[in-house]
């Protein structure tokens, strides 16, 4: 059975690569440094990692740390008012 790229028994033409077309690896980076040119690449890497983040302007930055705050508060008002009923509801059950 045939359909529009091929058949299943038969790969297309264009999925065949010889074997002598095809790329090893060999180490790369890794391969050519040792231990210590690793780390240096390693921290190279960090810090061009970091000077892509966006940082928040203080005004973000209190904002953020605002919300957070005030989310933390009303959520451990929840966990306070369930737990306690809980607690009412255990007492009731066993007295």
């Amino acid at each position: 059975m045939t359909d529009a790229v091929g058949s299943i028994d038969m790969p297309d033409a264009e999925d065949e690569v010889p074997e002598s077309k095809k790329k090893t690896r060999k180490g790369g980076k890794r391969g050519k440094k040792g231990p210590l040119g690793r780390l240096a690449l390693f921290y190279r890497q960090i810090v061009a990692e970091l000077r892509k983040v966006v940082w928040p302007t203080r005004s973000q930055l209190t904002t953020y740390t605002s919300v957070v705050i005030v989310f933390v508060v009303v959520m451990i008002g929840l966990v306070t008012v369930i737990d306690f009923g809980f607690q009412r509801v255990i007492k009731y059950v066993f007295g």
